[in-house]
């Protein structure tokens, strides 16, 4: 029987972490069983701080240099109740950036160009994740392509490098099926 399992999804921190940006992800995140950042971390304080809410799993973002962290890595792959998932800080084809970038809405599930591109690189992967999560881009997204689950948890700090509120992901895992809620911070 598959539990119910909550999952905080948070990137692009940077920097810019301040005390009311910790305040309101600690208040999102309560209850959460497991936190998932993608990278652009920039400092291990920041996992120290979320880790006080649930366990912390990192992916290393350009602009990360954190050496000796065990819960950082350049990519993770996580089965997790069933659904296999990969955590990087980039979108796992490089040369899709652009119809990445060209997905405006933060869940925006209609892109007939980007959907078959993806559809042909996703049928090269040997074992196609369920669920693909990454960074990078400071945009929200939750997009579905065919039976994959793309999530871009956007930045609570910089979000598309302007003054506008930021956001995290919450992944909510419940007898095999997900769901989601883009969270303002």
């Amino acid at each position: 029987m598959s539990l119910k399992m909550r999952i905080g999804l948070i990137s692009d921190t940077h920097d810019k972490m301040q005390a009311h940006h910790m305040e309101a992800l600690k208040k999102a995140f309560m209850g959460v069983d497991k936190i998932l950042h993608a990278g652009d971390i920039y400092s291990s304080y920041v996992l120290d701080q979320l880790e006080e809410i649930a366990p912390v799993i990192a992916a290393k973002g350009n602009g990360d240099f954190i050496t000796r962290d065990d819960r950082v890595s350049f990519t993770h792959t996580l089965n997790i109740e069933g659904f296999l998932i990969h955590l990087g800080h980039y979108f796992p084809f490089h040369d899709m950036e652009l119809y990445i970038s060209s997905l405006k809405k933060p869940q925006d599930n209609e892109n007939g160009e980007f959907d078959a591109v993806l559809s042909e690189h996703i049928h090269l992967i040997m074992e196609a994740p369920d669920i693909i999560i990454f960074g990078h881009t400071h945009r929200a997204l939750v997009h579905k392509h065919e039976e994959v689950l793309l999530l871009n948890p956007g930045s609570p700090t910089v979000p598309f490098q302007r003054h506008l509120p930021g956001t995290a992901i919450i992944l909510t895992i419940d007898n095999g099926k997900c769901s989601t809620a883009i969270i303002q911070i």
